[in-house]
């Protein structure tokens, strides 16, 4: 079976399992996603690998297996999204080593996130996206699917981030800073990216 790449489409909060975020994946030569519902945790540590301007003041577990790897000259080459059983997606790590390479079984979540570490590409199989993968609208052509991914991975937090984004606005550029540096320090990165969003805005 031959290999697709895919592409990091974003991240939102799932409102089909309380606490838990939609990773969707797209097709890079195609209209299809593929949407993976993951933990907080991984979430997070995805949106701060893809948020270059943003570093944790103390390493993030992959962040600690990066630079592990890296000490020992261990690269991830690609990670592949293999199988799908009952709705949990399965996934395998390709390292090399001296030139010897290595297939680690890896939950997708942690596989994604040391994808985005190692700047490594992410395949699937035709039979996965088939089984698995949303259309997106093609011009005029949309089809009932996915109007109910599109709610179902809709961002539930717009209201709060236009209230934040008013208080923000009011601040002057060292209060955002300071912000900034407070919310990095509290490990607060979803706020702290909104805090970055504004200082953006008045460069």
């Amino acid at each position: 079976m031959s290999l697709i790449k895919l592409t990091i489409k974003g991240i939102s909060y799932s409102q089909t399992q309380s606490g838990a975020y939609a990773l969707v994946l797209s097709e890079i030569n195609g209209t299809r996603t593929l949407p993976i519902i993951i933990g907080a945790f991984e979430a997070q540590s995805i949106a701060i690998a893809l948020e270059k301007e943003i570093r944790p003041p103390r390493p993030l577990t992959h962040d600690l297996f990066k630079t592990f790897a890296d000490r020992f000259s261990i690269s991830v080459k690609q990670v592949i999204i293999h199988k799908l059983v009952d709705g949990v997606f399965f996934s395998s790590l390709l390292c090399e080593r001296d030139g010897r390479e290595e297939v680690i079984d890896t939950r997708t979540s942690d596989a994604i996130a040391l994808a985005v570490r190692f700047q490594a590409p992410i395949f699937t199989y035709e039979n996965i996206l088939d089984k698995a993968g949303i259309f997106l609208k093609i011009d005029e052509e949309l089809v009932k699917e996915e109007e109910e991914v599109d709610e179902e991975f809709e961002l539930t937090f717009e209201e709060e981030e236009v209230s934040a984004s008013n208080a923000y606005s009011q601040m002057t550029l060292s209060q955002l800073q300071e912000q900034l540096k407070d919310a990095v320090l509290n490990e607060d990165y979803e706020l702290a990216a909104k805090i970055r969003d504004e200082i953006s805005k008045r460069s």
